[in-house]
């Protein structure tokens, strides 16, 4: 009998309650957790928002069908401190932020993990579709792509340190989304079915400027849009109504699209074009984290991705210094955004990224 702890991160959905039902299957001890983000009233009713009513209520009831000890815990004030305030200032700078990533970072695997490890827990569990394992030979703990390419999320856990590797595992990382669904319906989970979560999950309407403006009572104010000869082409709606590689919402009439190239948030500017000077061929990303490997050592071949779904792209990274990469592409890449994470992979394995600066 294993007699190890598990705390499982159960946010209500059917991954999570499939990965605590496969630790409990391998003889681990489990607990369940569902972490409380945020308070606001009309996203706890909202079913389509991470810790809603629903959610609670489904993760405990899943808990209870195991017959393994669940409680809630009170991550507001980190999650508005880490998440919703980074979210708000990479917006107001002119970047498009990745908040998945950082809830990744500084709440399940952080927080989270804190809290097993005080109540003597051995892993840490949630369910990401993903994979991890030790290499004996580099003294490494390694992250691993799905094995189900259409579900894998390697890309939003490339921030974990060895350390939290250390403790982490991904049972979903095996099997497939219909595999996880039947497993949930043959336990008689009563999230069998449930859809999957969309967007932010602190912004469930996708309107993230409307959210941005009631987070921080403030208004941004209108200015121009240009083109690339400086021409103004237009009024825009505030800066934090906009991303790189924009097309639609923009207001312009003309005869062939215009797409958001450059946000200027000193001058109060946003620049356009008909498509000029939205490919570049090469990026520099700080705040980096390195899995694989300690150190790139002068120039690697990757296969890399600058947006969660984006098909990989062959490219050579060098490491300037301890907090920095550069990632030179074959080819020229569309839209690469500031905020973003550039995530590099050699094979199935997750060599590191960074924060698109």
């Amino acid at each position: 009998m294993n007699n190890k702890k598990a705390l499982i991160a159960m946010s209500g959905g059917v991954d999570s309650s499939v990965a605590a039902a496969l630790m409990k299957e391998k003889g681990y001890d489990c607990m369940g957790v569902t972490m409380r983000l945020f308070h606001s009233e009309e996203q706890r009713l909202d079913p389509k928002s991470c810790c809603s009513v629903r959610d609670v209520d489904d993760a405990a009831r899943v808990a209870l069908l195991l017959g393994i000890p669940y409680e809630t815990k009170d991550y507001t004030a980190s999650f508005n401190e880490k998440v919703i305030d980074k979210f708000v200032r990479t917006y107001q700078c002119g970047g498009t932020p990745n908040p998945c990533i950082d809830c990744n970072r500084y709440l399940k695997f952080e927080k989270l993990l804190e809290y097993g490890l005080s109540r003597s827990c051995d892993v840490i569990v949630t369910g990401h579709y993903a994979k991890t394992e030790y290499d004996e030979e580099s003294g490494r703990y390694l992250l691993k792509k799905a094995e189900d390419p259409a579900k894998d999320q390697s890309y939003v856990l490339y921030n974990l340190s060895q350390d939290q590797l250390k403790y982490c595992r991904f049972p979903l990382g095996e099997i497939d989304k219909t595999q996880a669904r039947r497993i949930a319906a043959e336990y008689g989970f009563v999230n069998a079915d449930k859809a999957e979560s969309q967007d932010i999950c602190f912004v469930p309407d996708g309107d993230y400027a409307s959210f941005i403006e009631k987070y921080t009572q403030k208004k941004y104010p209108e200015g121009d849009f240009v083109d690339p000869e400086g021409k103004v082409l237009g009024r825009h709606k505030g800066v934090i109504h906009y991303t790189i590689g924009q097309r639609k919402g923009l207001g312009l009439p003309a005869e062939y699209p215009w797409y958001v190239t450059g946000i200027d948030v000193e001058n109060n500017r946003v620049h356009l074009s008909h498509g000029e000077g939205l490919f570049t061929d090469s990026l520099t990303a700080t705040d980096i984290n390195l899995i694989s490997v300690p150190r790139i050592e002068d120039r690697m071949r990757v296969k890399a991705k600058v947006r969660y779904r984006q098909k990989e792209q062959d490219a050579v990274v060098t490491q300037p210094d301890e907090n920095t990469l550069k990632v030179v592409f074959d080819e020229p890449q569309r839209a690469i955004t500031k905020g973003q994470a550039v995530v590099l992979y050699d094979g199935d394995l997750v060599v590191g990224g960074g924060t698109i600066a």
